[in-house]
């Protein structure tokens, strides 16, 4: 599997965090989530599959959290890996990235996450502006597919 973002630091003990995102795109836009902190970034909604949590209904859970939308899952587009530093949690983690092609169905709510905004943007943009190499990999990869 691939690695993405910084590479493993000496002496460190990273904990597997497996997680599921998705790239939805509607007429050439990008669905994104805005997160506030611990550093604002751009990111594909998504986020950790709880402990006995099926990844479709993480995946479901987590985008409806940070976007307040509902998705139809189109296919998974592959997964990478990602070591990280997460405040949040005070711990050190292998994030185990699943993602997914998404289309959006509804939006219900806001964002019910705190600190997240749903941000519609081109998304040839995303390419530059969502914050880590391996959601806009995996974005690259999405636009490149045949519709």
């Amino acid at each position: 599997m691939r690695r993405y973002g910084e590479a493993v630091k000496p002496g460190k003990t990273y904990r597997p965090r497996p997680g599921v995102y998705a790239v939805i795109l509607d007429r050439g836009q990008l669905l994104a989530t805005h997160q506030e902190a611990p550093t604002p970034e751009f990111q594909l909604p998504g986020g950790g599959i709880d402990a006995g949590e099926h990844p479709v209904a993480a995946l479901h859970r987590e985008v409806f959290e940070e976007t307040g939308w509902r998705i139809a899952i189109r296919y998974r587009l592959g997964a990478f890996r990602r070591f990280t530093y997460m405040p949040e949690y005070d711990k050190w983690a292998e994030k185990i990235c699943t993602i997914y092609l998404a289309r959006p169905v509804r939006q219900i709510s806001d964002p019910t996450e705190p600190g997240h905004t749903a941000v519609w943007m081109p998304a040839i943009s995303g390419l530059e502006l969502l914050g880590n190499d391996g959601d806009r990999a995996f974005l690259f990869r999405a636009l490149q597919l045949p519709r």
